[in-house]
């Protein structure tokens, strides 16, 4: 039976007994899981599991732009940052190229809109550029998801993508951008269900809330 959450609350951290049932769910779809307490503690953890020079693309991310992680691997010239290097690329030119960068990166790092207690992640997009990564093209990927991500089931992750997720994105694409009326759109969507490769995919699941 699907959990029916009012959308206000997927604001709230989901409390520890819920964290762990997505904990021990992720892990045996063979996911790496671990738990930690905040988005600082997750900053220097990224630092750890990723070495220098690795060729590293964030995927948008408010979470990772909050905590400050995707200043980490953007600025700091610890790694090949892809993102950066992208920017600098003729897009009329080179953009077979840039794609392939953003999509088979050494690591790919970002968020999930939603993990279930069922032991899924859900991710939404746009534009698709961090998909390819994070579905299998780069050889790691590290998510970092706030306590407030966590939902019951599958139908709940979805629910909360469109009645919790997409209004905060279009919000935040107006106020970027300085067009009222200006929106994202969930013209793509991923569910990952497991991870074969044994450590490829690492969930650094916060017990604060972060990000959308």
């Amino acid at each position: 039976m699907t959990t029916q959450i009012p959308a206000a609350q997927f604001n709230a951290p989901a409390p520890a007994q819920r964290l762990e049932r997505a904990v021990a769910a992720l892990t045996a779809h063979g996911f790496t899981v671990e738990i930690l307490d905040d988005a600082a503690a997750a900053r220097t953890r990224i630092k750890d599991l990723i070495p220098a020079g690795a060729s590293v693309f964030t995927g948008a991310s408010e979470t990772l732009r909050l905590s400050g992680i995707d200043d980490d691997i953007n600025a700091s010239g610890r790694y090949d940052a892809v993102k950066r290097r992208g920017q600098t690329m003729d897009r009329a030119l080179e953009l077979d190229e840039i794609w392939r960068l953003m999509s088979t990166p050494d690591v790919i790092v970002g968020s999930v809109h939603a993990v279930t207690e069922t032991g899924s992640l859900v991710v939404a997009s746009a534009s698709g550029s961090q998909l390819p990564g994070y579905a299998g093209g780069s050889r790691r990927a590290i998510w970092v998801v706030g306590a407030q991500k966590v939902a019951a089931d599958l139908a709940t992750a979805l629910r909360r993508v469109e009645d919790h997720c997409l209004p905060l994105e279009n919000a935040r694409v107006q106020e970027a951008y300085g067009k009222p009326g200006a929106a994202s759109a969930v013209n793509r969507l991923l569910i990952l269900n497991a991870e074969t490769e044994p450590g490829r995919g690492t969930v650094l699941l916060l017990r604060e809330a972060i990000g959308f």
